[in-house]
């Protein structure tokens, strides 16, 4: 029993004793690994910093900054740490961890992949920057004015004062129409004339009556095209350009034109008609209604024609 015991004793003892030569012999590499460590912590912030001015003077948005500086900052970090285990001799730990670190990224990537998509898209739009805070735009079927862009979703405020919250990835997937980037916009104005007026005349007057509107922009012309025969009229339509500030202007803008095309049509005897719909009541057709005879039953059964008036 004594012999066990002491045995076991020794076994512990020479298993202490190889771990404290080991220690000895790993304390120079763990205080150089300590000190890349703090030399890389220090690097990184300095970094950082550096990082933090140079996207300043790029991305106006804090958040992108940060983004930003947070990536180059863990970086540094992953490289200090990557030296020091490699001091430590420990090349089996740092790809472990490279190994472990990748399936944790793919099970998180589909994991919340659509949180990752509007994450990335935000960013895309941060860098590329196809759309910014003000401008008008359409996205599928809503359309206003862009009020808050982050990583994560783009807010905007219709012309109906409504707040639309959409995903990032729908805007940067989906065709994108930005009325603000050109800074014009062209306006077409379908009407039509009757058929007994003077097609030249109707197109001159209206021509008249929309360039002496203030909201033309310099430049272009104003042109009109005659585009079809249409069942009671003569159908058009009316091109010209406007300053594109705002939604609003637009709306006016188009207003303005039509009452502008339709006092000059009134001041001179042109007609802008109305659909004409003509009713034939014969069987075979070509019957007036003052022609046919309404038939009508009396209360004891009995027949009776009448002529209508």
């Amino acid at each position: 029993m004594d012999f066990g015991l002491s045995k076991a004793l020794n076994i512990l003892n020479d298993k202490l004793q190889g771990w404290l030569e080991s220690l000895t012999a790993m304390l120079p590499n763990f205080a150089v690994a300590v000190i890349v460590m703090v030399t890389f912590i220090l690097a990184a912030k300095g970094v950082r910093a550096v990082a933090s001015k140079l996207f300043k003077r790029f991305y106006d948005k804090p958040a992108i900054r940060n983004l930003f500086t947070t990536i180059v900052y863990i970086a540094v970090l992953g490289i200090g740490l990557m030296v020091a285990l490699n001091v430590l001799h420990l090349k089996q730990t740092v790809s472990s961890l490279l190994a472990g670190a990748g399936i944790i990224g793919l099970a998180l990537g589909f994991a919340f992949q659509d949180i990752s998509a509007n994450f990335i898209s935000g960013v895309l739009i941060a860098i590329r920057k196809p759309i910014e805070v003000g401008d008008i735009i359409k996205i599928q079927d809503y359309m206003g004015t862009v009020d808050e862009i982050n990583l994560r979703v783009t807010v905007l405020k219709t012309f109906q004062g409504l707040h639309v919250i959409i995903p990032n990835k729908e805007v940067f997937q989906n065709p994108l129409t930005n009325y603000t980037k050109t800074n014009e916009r062209r306006i077409d104005l379908e009407c039509g004339v009757s058929y007994g007026d003077d097609l030249e005349k109707a197109k001159d007057v209206a021509l008249k009556a929309v360039e002496e509107l203030p909201y033309l922009m310099e430049g272009k012309d104003v042109k009109l095209f005659y585009t079809s025969f249409g069942d009671s009229s003569i159908n058009y339509v009316l091109q010209f350009w406007i300053k594109y500030p705002d939604q609003p202007g637009f709306l006016e803008a188009r207003s303005e034109a039509i009452m502008a095309v339709k006092k000059a049509y009134d001041e001179n005897n042109i007609t802008i008609p109305f659909p004409i719909r003509t009713l034939d009541f014969g069987i075979k057709g070509g019957e007036a209604l003052s022609d046919m005879k309404v038939q009508m039953s009396s209360k004891n059964g009995q027949k009776k024609q009448t002529q209508s008036a």
